[in-house]
């Protein structure tokens, strides 16, 4: 697993005041490997707490060791059963906050529901559901990692640290992709196309975005703008009235906006889970002259065949962080790398139970950064 800690981080990382107590949600073990990763780096113990699933599958917490007065972290990755996550989250908060736990910091890597976070004809936003349901169990701060959406940050009425992984992927590009000055950066779509430029001009590299591709969920066409469908009622429009209707939206071919040709491509995203998209754009890059294809995502969901497609695919390589576990994809494909992220968390709750400003953490990132 790659990781290299600044010189500043180092040094500070053990200080801790007395105080805190760290716990993890999870009751598969899997999950609980950056906690331990994050306990390590800050010197502390991991609290003693059960996490089970009854028979009837209710989730039962107990918490077996005093958090009256102290600053609780519950750490929480998501488990392929995200909604047994959720549930194993929400009754550890409200458990500490009986408890008398005098703050509770949610260190929550990837927010589930992210990709809910808008309106969806008669869905519902799912993600100010969730954030609702945080603050009402009792938290009180949280610590989490790329949003899907930054206006996220928003459905909260505490205070959320939203953290950025770009500082270690860029530094992988840097230190393991030897010839990457001969890279270009590229954005899979024109609505990650903000992600690439960013990438782009920390590396001093060109950009291509992909045009063109299959619609997906994220598309103007399945959002509540289209919501009711647009038939004409003459009961209900005044016959004097005519609203000018929307021009539907006609797919162009593919098209690659940038030269590839010769050069390494890098996609960037957040999020890699199902991976249709962006083996059909390795396919295009191909074509237009590529000869390696490497893929950078913060969060690595890579459900069902993700797996055993990046492996037949044409991609060279894709690079996720620790912010969900996936130990058995990587087994079952060897393109996929990992990159430790836990230093940044931990540094985050040191800063955060020691009273310490958090702009350290958040450095040369402009507001217009994705």
């Amino acid at each position: 697993m790659f990781c290299v800690a600044p010189p500043e981080l180092e040094t500070k990382m053990n200080i801790t005041k007395g105080g805190l107590v760290l716990f993890s949600a999870n009751s598969n073990s899997s999950c609980m490997e950056l906690s331990k990763k994050i306990a390590e780096r800050l010197g502390v113990e991991m609290g003693k707490v059960q996490v089970y699933q009854e028979p009837n599958r209710e989730t039962r917490v107990q918490i077996q060791e005093s958090v009256r007065g102290k600053d609780v972290f519950i750490i929480q990755t998501v488990s392929k059963d995200v909604n047994t996550t959720i549930m194993e989250l929400l009754i550890m908060v409200y458990a500490c906050k009986t408890s008398c736990a005098k703050s509770i910091i949610g260190v929550i890597p990837y927010f589930p529901y992210s990709k809910q976070c808008k309106m969806r004809k008669r869905g519902s936003i799912v993600s100010k559901l969730l954030a609702s349901m945080m603050c009402k169990a009792g938290l009180t701060h949280l610590i989490t990692m790329d949003l899907h959406q930054k206006e996220i940050q928003g459905f909260f009425n505490i205070p959320v640290d939203n953290l950025r992984a770009s500082p270690f992927l860029l530094q992988y590009i840097q230190e393991e992709i030897p010839d990457y000055r001969n890279a270009v950066i590229v954005a899979k779509s024109p609505a990650s196309a903000k992600r690439a430029q960013s990438f782009a001009e920390r590396l001093r590299l060109g950009i291509a975005v992909i045009h063109g591709e299959a619609q997906d969920a994220e598309s103007d066409l399945v959002d509540g703008r289209h919501s009711p469908p647009m038939v004409r009622s003459v009961a209900a429009i005044h016959p004097s009235l005519e609203i000018p209707m929307l021009i539907p939206k006609e797919k162009p071919p593919i098209t690659v906006v940038g030269d590839v040709g010769g050069r390494i491509a890098i996609i960037v995203d957040d999020i890699i889970d199902d991976v249709d998209s962006f083996l059909a754009a390795a396919e295009t890059l191909k074509e237009r002259g590529a000869y390696k294809i490497f893929v950078m995502a913060t969060h690595g969901l890579l459900s069902s065949d993700a797996p055993r497609l990046i492996e037949e695919s044409a991609i060279d390589e894709v690079v996720v962080t620790n912010t969900i576990p996936h130990e058995i994809q990587k087994l079952q494909c060897p393109k996929i790398k990992t990159v430790d992220i836990s230093m940044i968390l931990s540094e985050a709750i040191r800063r955060i139970h020691n009273g310490e400003s958090m702009s350290y953490l958040f450095r040369n990132i402009g507001l217009d950064d994705a």
